[in-house]
Formats: structure tokens, C-alpha cells, sequence
């Protein structure tokens, strides 16, 4: 903190305004900020509300601890050392108001680098849970790592504070002692989740071999590449602070010394850490483009339909009821008119033979024959033939909750239907197939976001 130069800290500063920009447009984007209720969805649980906002409160404080202390060393200044050369001022040399920011500044960081242990920590146990699980294993929040991540939570949160607090004596030594014991706990669980990634290629194989769907293959591979981009970003954030960690405890200094390698690690971790949180951000609330655009499309259309019926008047309907009465060769009563225009070209085509006595009051636009069995050799040509009879959904014991009718079995049996059919006799856990984000899950059957029970005809 004090070796390094004002640039260092102000390169952190733009790195985390960039992050924080893309976080807001990321979530405006995805569901504007719904996610950030405290109700968002009917599975908004204490495990889905605990990593939303301990991963979201984390940009911030990094934030401000970086732009404080740039805003501190540029009022501070540097000095001409008479061996050194010139150097960033020395804590020692600071005006008290500056000194009194020191402890604040490093114990915000502090706090702010144990919610990010706690979102790492979270997705390692995930992972491992994802691979390791079988169709028997479909809870995630009773399983062992579950409860591993729950401990190791409690331990990042409860050490790293502590460590700024038990040093804040001196302020180069609660400096190291940070970032030793910070890049230690980050450092061990990238250590930890590399081999996730040379394993995670075979199970996607074995997926492939069980008969998932192409749609979750693909969902799964997007997940294993940005987890791989963003554990070279975390070694790139950690490893640099380690070298300013270990070099600060040690009785002779020498990385620290040097404002040139002591501003390009500080420089190279900043870049790991929001790049690395960046693509977290892309993992936990993953955009669909497909479905935004049918969402968007389906708004536009409710405006124009909207539209268009405001704008329907009793002009329109004059204009409609002249129309249909040049072909009856007789006047429309208007009392009462209800119009039924569908899409069918068959109700929409006009027999002028079937005019008999004008059109019905209540019913125009549709036409009206005298014989009996007009109406359904109209009705048989809009039903397509040999469709097999409908049958109730009817209840049915154990993991098979809704029998389909006949008609959806004939309209369901698409790829992503029977692959997860399929996984009924396989090993591969069910909960795969519903996979989204490690903090949207589904537990027990039911789904997360709609407390609704699973069933086999699910998009």
C-alpha cells in the first residue's frame, strides 16, 4: 500500500468502475434487476439471497477501497529518497486525517475479498457435487459439500477481518498479513477447482453416453470454458498478491522496495480479480439472447394488438357491417354486433347461397347455412385427421407425477423429452437436465424458480 504507486491504485479504481458498469447492464439486461429482490422468485431462498448479495457487495467495497487510497496518494504525493530516488510518500509522512483511513480502507478490502472466498468456495462444492453426484444424490442442500461450503464460508468470513484487525498496529504488516492470508485461501481453491477442469471433459462425454439432450451438452460446455478463462484470471489475481504477502512478513523486503514490480503485481491482480468476477457475474445470471428476443417480440406484439384494438372504432365496425351487407343485398342491424374474425380461411370465406333472411345480430362475419351438417363439414375441415383420442393427465405414483395424454405424447417427444426420459434409468442426476446457474438449483423435484414439480415436458 504504501510502496505502491498512485497510478497502481487508479488502475483498480477504472477496472472496478468498469466491472460495476457491466454489472448493471448485465442485470438490466437479464431481468431489469428482478434478480435483486429479496423476493425475486417463489425459490428465493437463504442460500440463493446469501450468494446474490455477498457476490454483489463485493464490487463496491473493492471499489472504494481502491478509489480511496488512490484519492489518499495523490494528495500525498511522493518525495526524493536519498537512496531510493523518488518514491511514493511513506504512511509515517502522511497527514493524520490520511492515516486514519488506513485501517478502514484495508479492513473494507478485507471483508470484501472473504464474501468473494465464500462465492469461489460455493462453486468449487458445486461443481464437485455436479460430477460426483449420481440419479441417487438429487439434493444439493443435503449433501456433504453443501456442508463443507457452509463451514468454509463461516472460516473466510470470520479469518480475514481478524487478520486486519489482530495487525492493524502496523500498517505495512497488516498489508502483508492480508494479502498473504487472502491469495492463501483464493490460491487453495483454484488449486482446488483445476482439476474440475481436466475432469469436466470426460463428463460431458458420459453425458453424451447417457442420452442428455444436445441443448444441456451445449449449455454445460459454455460453462466449462468460461470456468477455465476465469481460473487463469484467479491464478492472476492470486499469485501476485502472494509475492507482495510473503515479501512484506519477511524481515528483509525486497519486491516491495521496487515501485516497478510492486505496481505492475498490483496492476496484473487488479486485472485478474474483475475479470475473474466479471465472468463469475456471466455464470450465476447466464443471459438467453433467444429468449430475450422472443420476450421482446412477444411485448411488441401485446403493444400492437393493444394498439389496434383502441384504435378499432365505430367507424371500423360501420365499414365492416357495409362489407358483409353488399353481399346479403340488405342493411346490418348494429345493436348488439359482436365480431368473431379468425384465421381459418374456411370461416372467413363467404357462401352467398347461404344468405338466407340477413345475418344474425349477434354472430357477423360468420357464415350461416339453413342445413344442419354445415356446420360440421366446416368444423370437420379444421381438424386435422386420424388424431388419436385425448385422454386426461391421470396422477401416478412415485417419480412419474403426471402421465401425459395422448395428444402431448404426440406433440412432446422432442430431443430434450427423451433424453430426459432417459435419464430415469441412468446414473446421471436428474438435476442436470434442469441445470441453469450454481445458485439457481433444483432441489427435491421441485424447481427453484416456480416451486413446481418436475415433469418431462419441460423446456
Amino acid at each position: 500500500m504504501s510502496h505502491s504507486s498512485p497510478a497502481s491504485y487508479l488502475v483498480w479504481t477504472l477496472l472496478t468502475a468498469v466491472l460495476g458498469s457491466f454489472l448493471i447492464f448485465h442485470l438490466w439486461s437479464f431481468d431489469r434487476f428482478k434478480c435483486l429482490r429479496w423476493n425475486s422468485s417463489a425459490g428465493s431462498g437463504a442460500f440463493k439471497r446469501i450468494m446474490t448479495y455477498s457476490y454483489l457487495v463485493t464490487v463496491p467495497m473493492i471499489f472504494a477501497y481502491a478509489a480511496g487510497n488512490t484519492v489518499i496518494k495523490y494528495q500525498e504525493g511522493f518525495i526524493a529518497h536519498p537512496i531510493l530516488g523518488i518514491i511514493p510518500k511513506p504512511y509515517q509522512l502522511w497527514h493524520q486525517i490520511s492515516k486514519d483511513t488506513i485501517f478502514p480502507f484495508m479492513l473494507l478490502f478485507s471483508i470484501g475479498w472473504s464474501f468473494e472466498m465464500v462465492t469461489h468456495l460455493e462453486e468449487l462444492c458445486f461443481w464437485l457435487f455436479l460430477i460426483n453426484s449420481g440419479s441417487g444424490q438429487q439434493n444439493w442442500f443435503k449433501s456433504l459439500y453443501f456442508k463443507a461450503w457452509v463451514i468454509g464460508s463461516i472460516i473466510s468470513i470470520a479469518y480475514m477481518p481478524v487478520v486486519t484487525v489482530v495487525t492493524r498496529s502496523d500498517p505495512l504488516k497488516s498489508e502483508a498479513f492480508t494479502f498473504l492470508a487472502g491469495s492463501l485461501g483464493s490460491l487453495s481453491l483454484t488449486l482446488w477447482f483445476t482439476p474440475i477442469l481436466w475432469t469436466f471433459p470426460a463428463f460431458l462425454n458420459n453425458l453424451r453416453l447417457e442420452g442428455v439432450d444436445t441443448a444441456t451438452i451445449v449449455r454445460l460446455t459454455k460453462f466449462s470454458e468460461l470456468n477455465t478463462i476465469r481460473v487463469v484470471f484467479r491464478y492472476l489475481f492470486t499469485v501476485p498478491l502472494l509475492i507482495l504477502g510473503v515479501d512484506g512478513v519477511r524481515p528483509h523486503i525486497h519486491i516491495n522496495e521496487s515501485m516497478l514490480w510492486t505496481d505492475f503485481l498490483i496492476m496484473i491482480a487488479g486485472f485478474g480479480c474483475c475479470i475473474s468476477s466479471g465472468i463469475t457475474l456471466v455464470i450465476f445470471f447466464p443471459r438467453s439472447i433467444e429468449g430475450e428476443i422472443a420476450a421482446r417480440d412477444e411485448a411488441r406484439e401485446r403493444k400492437r394488438t393493444r394498439s389496434y384494438g383502441h384504435s378499432t372504432g365505430a367507424a371500423d365496425i360501420e365499414s365492416v357491417q357495409m362489407q358483409v351487407s353488399s353481399y346479403g343485398g340488405r342493411p346490418i342491424s348494429t345493436s348488439g354486433g359482436t365480431y368473431l374474425l379468425t384465421s381459418s380461411p374456411v370461416k372467413q370465406t363467404f357462401d352467398l347461397q347461404s344468405f338466407e333472411g340477413g345475418v344474425d345480430d349477434q354472430v357477423v362475419g360468420i357464415p350461416y347455412r339453413s342445413d344442419k351438417n354445415h356446420w360440421e363439414h366446416d368444423e370437420s375441415r379444421d381438424i386435422p385427421a386420424a388424431l388419436p383420442p385425448i385422454q386426461p393427465n391421470r396422477k401416478k405414483p412415485a417419480r412419474d407425477h403426471i402421465e401425459m395424454s395422448g395428444l402431448e405424447r404426440m406433440e412432446s417427444l422432442t430431443e430434450t423429452n427423451l433424453s430426459v426420459h432417459n435419464l430415469r434409468q441412468s446414473n446421471v442426476n436428474p438435476m442436470i437436465s434442469n441445470f441453469k446457474s450454481p445458485i439457481d438449483l433444483v432441489s427435491g423435484g421441485v424447481d427453484s424458480r416456480n416451486g413446481s414439480r418436475l415433469t418431462f415436458n419441460r423446456r
